[in-house]
């Protein structure tokens, strides 16, 4: 499958998968939370597409929402794409893990609960990965302030 091809095919697979129409290397999709778990197991289960291997996950915060942002590499077709997970409610941000899935997410989501506070519901071992279990707030989201550092966000 080439680009193109990947793409209408991913988007054919439901309603609420949006194409990102942006310049960017790899295809990339947005996709409510509350739909990510069911896509994910798409992704990997589907002859189609076997990505099989989740090699990045990031958190990001915009301030009204939070993403999680996921890269994906089939190791069979060789193609990857990128999938964006967008959680509405960023005071309580929780979407489905995916450490069942991929292995490699355990480590991913830790630290983007550690960093931004997002919860993955279902998580085998969900806490601090980075900052002691003392720490106070989540360092990376937006409105995170640091008295001691001075570090805020405008």
């Amino acid at each position: 499958m080439n680009r193109e091809e990947l793409t209408a095919y991913i988007k054919s697979l439901g309603n609420t998968i949006e194409v990102v129409d942006e310049p960017t290397q790899f295809p990339t999709f947005m996709i409510p939370a509350s739909d990510w778990k069911a896509f994910a197991l798409t992704l990997r289960n589907d002859e189609k597409l076997t990505f099989d291997f989740l090699y990045c996950l990031s958190g990001v915060d915009w301030s009204d929402c939070m993403w999680v942002v996921y890269h994906f590499r089939s190791t069979q077709s060789k193609q990857s794409i990128v999938v964006k997970a967008r959680i509405d409610d960023r005071n309580n941000a929780i979407i489905d893990t995916v450490a069942d899935i991929w292995k490699t997410a355990e480590f991913h989501e830790r630290e983007a609960y550690d960093l931004f506070g997002i919860q993955f519901q279902g998580h085998p071992d969900l806490r601090r990965l980075l900052l002691p279990d003392d720490w106070v707030g989540w360092p990376l989201r937006k409105d995170y302030q640091d008295d001691v550092n001075m570090v805020m966000w405008k």
